[in-house]
């Protein structure tokens, strides 16, 4: 795990002193990617340059050292991640005849071997891994870069700069391209729609006009002599998808067992191959406790794992964490956080992030790696299990509540929805209060005019894509409130892929799968966990599993409205039934009581109106109307001043 950044010249007017002042300022600027080694390479004749990172995980000898060159000194390599297969394509390359004298045992040497063997392509086609690359040919002064088949490590570019000084800038963040003296920095409006309405801002986008994030499975080509970049997919997680449903697995249940055990079973030995520490996260859930089990059945000594605790029960999920780790026999660490120990992190999220993210479970996200990281280098994960076998419960619930919107007239929805919403939260409120005081206390009477308003604004739905887009969305409006924006295509709008064959649910599912779990999940990851220098690793995306996962059919991942079937029954191979089974608890805080509470002041200070109409961005009436409304507890605007907030903060940081 590391970071790089790099620069291709328009024109190299500078000396070469001040070519390599511009790159070590770049990689400066993400060094906790990798504190253990930095390195540069520039070539003031082909007017490019790579700069490296470097966080030790394999091959800890200066033989790993990058930027790397291949033997045939074709192609040189910068690389963030790690390919888990290295090993058999080394074998692979020396049956045949093609490997090179091998200096390590590093997978960027790996790389760059099948490089001159079989191209670039191809060694990728055939890498099982997560990774970002960049890859210079000093034959046809190309320009390669790559991202991993989901998304996992992270990559930007874009040209920046006018004429003689233009610059193609890439890196694995934000950072290191702001770090570049031709660098613009100007906001990407659009963009910031889309981070009002998803919490994320989903690539190709980013917070600036003009730097663009690569999709995953794909590789961007460019050059001087062809200066507009050419994108295209070696690997789609829509057709992998499509494909799965088409052509179904044919064995029975208890084979489908079998094959994804032995199929994580794989994955998991291959991603404990470290020369560092290794550990895991465990909350106690399901995705986590089996990615946990399965380290430990083919361990010789106690897994170390790693659990962040919160005193607040509705939140807490640390004591499940722990049961599970006693039955396994793990070394297992717990940190129990206060309310202010958790805020304390806020004031780092706008650097640590890089562009404004609002996921508030970013805030946990990076205790756990703080914490993980005083005693491991790398730490094994359970993210994407709900992607590939149906595990959020918001797939179950918009299925059932299209299948009885459908048998209401469009015209009878919109009249119904218009009825709701003319009664103000409040008053709805108040109706509740009154119902309530003659039932019982154990009736769910909270926010209740919130809730029927948000009810309300999923009527009008037309489809129950439409209805999935509303109900994840959280300002439903993103351009009324921001000035002069214009939300821009995505594949939940006018870029939605076909996804023929597939039903309602599975449809939801392969849509998280290509947008928020690439944009917001491992987003989230990565940036924590590089911030505390870890490396973080995801047994689900594997994306041989990944596509054994959606061979599957939904009986096999929904059955009698249990999620995740198959991956339970092979949990329950190691771990008791009934330590498993509770509901379901998000990693979260309860940032809405904070708003109310500590952070108001903070908050205040950022949502201030002159300060609001002054910066230009967002229309101050409709934010200070949320703001004012959420403190006196008629309405739960959270979410949607979290999205704000976290845009404030970051704007502030700049």
């Amino acid at each position: 795990m590391c970071g790089f950044s790099g620069v291709m010249w328009q024109h190299f007017s500078d000396d070469e002193s001040s070519a390599n002042a511009i790159l070590k300022d770049m990689t400066d600027a993400i060094a906790h990617r990798g504190p253990d080694g930095v390195g540069y390479w520039l070539n003031r004749e082909q007017g490019i340059g790579f700069g490296h990172r470097r966080l030790s995980i394999v091959d800890l000898s200066p033989a790993g050292q990058q930027p790397m060159l291949s033997a045939s000194n074709r192609y040189v390599l910068v690389f963030n991640g790690e390919i888990y297969n290295h090993l058999i394509l080394r074998k692979s390359l020396n049956s045949t005849g093609k490997a090179p004298r091998w200096r390590g045992h590093s997978d960027t040497e790996t790389l760059l071997a099948g490089f001159d063997a079989w191209g670039i392509q191809n060694t990728i086609n055939h890498a099982i891994g997560m990774f970002a690359i960049a890859v210079w040919d000093r034959s046809t002064c190309t320009l390669t870069l790559g991202r991993d088949r989901l998304g996992e490590k992270p990559l930007y570019y874009g040209w920046q700069g006018q004429g003689d000084n233009a610059a193609f800038l890439f890196g694995s963040e934000l950072k290191a391209l702001r770090a570049h003296p031709a660098f613009a920095g100007k906001i990407n409006r659009g963009a910031l729609c889309l981070q009002l309405r998803h919490n994320y801002i989903p690539a190709p986008y980013s917070i600036y006009q003009n730097i663009f994030k690569l999709l995953p499975g794909s590789l961007l080509t460019i050059s001087l002599t062809q200066r507009e970049p050419v994108v295209k997919s070696y690997w789609s997680g829509t057709q992998t998808a499509e494909h799965g449903i088409e052509h179904p697995f044919q064995g029975t249940d208890e084979q489908a067992v079998n094959e994804l055990e032995l199929l994580l079973k794989n994955t998991i030995s291959r991603q404990m191959i470290a020369d560092v520490p290794i550990g895991a996260f465990l909350s106690g859930g399901v995705d986590s406790s089996a990615v946990v089990a399965l380290m430990q059945s083919q361990s010789s000594r106690p897994v170390k794992t790693f659990t962040i605790g919160f005193h607040e029960s509705m939140f807490n999920e640390a004591e499940h964490a722990k049961a599970v780790a006693t039955h396994l026999g793990t070394e297992h660490t717990e940190l129990y956080v206060s309310a202010e120990q958790a805020m304390a992190v806020i004031p780092r999220l706008p650097a640590l992030y890089d562009e404004p993210f609002s996921d508030s479970s970013q805030i946990p996200t990076f205790l756990i790696s703080q914490l993980a990281r005083q005693h491991v280098t790398v730490a094994l994960s359970g993210d994407a299990g709900d992607e590939l076998f149906c595990g959020y419960n918001r797939y179950q619930l918009t299925a059932g509540l299209w299948e009885r919107l459908t048998v209401i007239p469009p015209s009878l929805r919109k009249l119904t929805a218009q009825g709701l919403t003319c009664i103000p939260p409040q008053s709805w409120d108040a109706m509740a209060e009154t119902i309530r005081r003659v039932l019982p206390d154990t009736l769910p009477f909270a926010n209740v005019g919130d809730k029927i308003h948000k009810g309300a604004s999923v009527l009008g739905s037309k489809s129950c894509d439409a209805l999935y887009f509303s109900l994840v969305s959280h300002w439903n409006n993103p351009a009324s409130v921001v000035i002069n924006g214009d939300e821009p295509p995505t594949l939940l709008t006018g870029n939605a892929p076909m996804l023929t064959g597939l039903n309602s649910i599975q449809r939801m599912m392969a849509l998280d799968m290509v947008s928020y779990l690439p944009d917001d999940i491992l987003v989230k990851v990565d940036r924590a966990a590089m911030a505390a220098s870890l490396e973080t690793r995801v047994p689900f995306l594997d994306h041989r599993i990944v596509e054994f996962a959606w061979s599957l059919p939904q009986s096999m991942k929904l059955r009698d409205r249990q999620t995740k079937w198959a991956l339970r029954q092979v949990l329950y191979r190691y771990v008791p039934r009934e330590l498993i089974e509770r509901p379901k608890m998000g990693f979260g805080v309860p940032v809405g009581d904070w708003l109310r509470g500590a952070l108001r002041d903070w908050a205040e200070a950022l949502l201030d109106e002159s300060r609001l109409r002054r910066e230009g961005f967002f229309q101050a009436m409709s934010v200070r109307l949320k703001w004012e409304e959420h403190l006196s507890g008629r309405r739960n605007w959270q979410y949607h001043l979290w999205d704000i907030l976290m845009f404030q903060a970051w704007l502030e940081n700049q």
